[in-house]
């Protein structure tokens, strides 16, 4: 293989077709989770946690914060695509490009359904843990030198209905931040399977209680919900994600890019150029407070 032996044109044509493709579209994990941008191959993510509230005192009153971190290092993800020699002497070009837009595309696919993935698979530890060193949902969270005293739980078991949903969204209503003050989130989205989707849309979409015949107003008319197909069947999770900060987090060290390309004059059709596609992230647990998971 000749590395750099590819007309200048392709390589600039494979660049401009793969960023474009790139922001085509908006995709869902947005709305869950924070891209924090890298600078180093491995890195420490220090929150100092909740600010003390206000004290009624003539005298000055010092009060700590509690620092919390997170070490987190970017995984390598590559997809490589070519055309034909014989293709780009016939003025084929097209399907380079369709080529490098598709690869964009699955580039933010990835992601997308890497954030979905982590989220689902929250109650283990198959994608790492959360700052406090448990499963993202546990029933057992705990800042060591918080004010509170006892754990916190962001874990249920409980088939998405209307009246669990009640519940779930009461409790997390509840949790408290690491000075022991009720954090007051907006918990506003659900986000569930393609099987759980019309149970979803009842309870946020219909005015009235889809599950009594009386037909009394649903409170929670509005709310919004997400459907994901890397969602489990029965799993649902309650999130703030009008937050500004999130759950998770996609850390990027290197967004998707034309990392190389290079020629091939033994393979078929006069040769092939090549061209590697390239990223490093990896997406992580932040505030388990934010996301309450229902069943999995």
């Amino acid at each position: 293989m000749i590395s750099g032996n590819v007309p200048a044109h392709l390589t600039v044509g494979a660049r401009t077709g793969f960023l474009v493709s790139l922001k085509e579209k908006t995709y869902a994990w947005s709305q869950i989770a924070a891209q924090i941008n890298l600078t180093a191959k491995s890195q420490d993510l220090v929150d100092l946690g909740a600010a003390p509230m206000p004290v009624e005192d003539a005298a000055i009153q010092v009060q700590d914060m509690i620092e919390k971190s997170l070490t987190v290092k970017p995984r390598d993800w590559n997809l490589t695509v070519f055309i034909s020699k014989n293709s780009v002497d016939d003025d084929q070009t097209g399907t380079l490009n369709a080529k490098v837009r598709s690869a964009g595309r699955n580039f933010q696919r990835a992601i997308d359904n890497r954030v979905f993935q982590v989220l689902d698979a929250g109650d283990a530890t198959t994608y790492g843990l959360c700052y406090d060193g448990l499963s993202f949902f546990n029933d057992s969270h705990v800042d060591a030198g918080a004010a509170y005293t006892t754990t916190q739980d962001n874990l249920r078991a409980s088939a998405l209905s209307l009246d669990n949903f009640d519940t779930v969204l009461t409790v997390a209503q509840g949790t408290r931040d690491d000075q022991g003050e009720e954090t007051n989130y907006n918990y506003d989205l659900i986000v569930t399977s393609p099987t759980l989707a019309r149970t979803a849309f009842q309870i946020t979409s219909n005015p009235e209680a889809y599950d009594t015949s009386n037909r009394e107003r649903n409170p929670y008319i509005g709310m919004k919900s997400l459907i994901h197909p890397k969602m489990g069947t029965t799993s649902w999770v309650l999130i703030a994600s009008s937050e500004a900060t999130k759950p998770l987090g996609v850390v990027m060290r290197e967004p998707p890019n034309l990392q190389d390309s290079w020629f091939d004059p033994l393979a078929r059709d006069g040769g092939r150029y090549y061209f590697k596609f390239f990223a490093r992230y990896d997406v992580v647990y932040l505030d388990w407070r934010l996301a309450y998971l229902g069943a999995t």
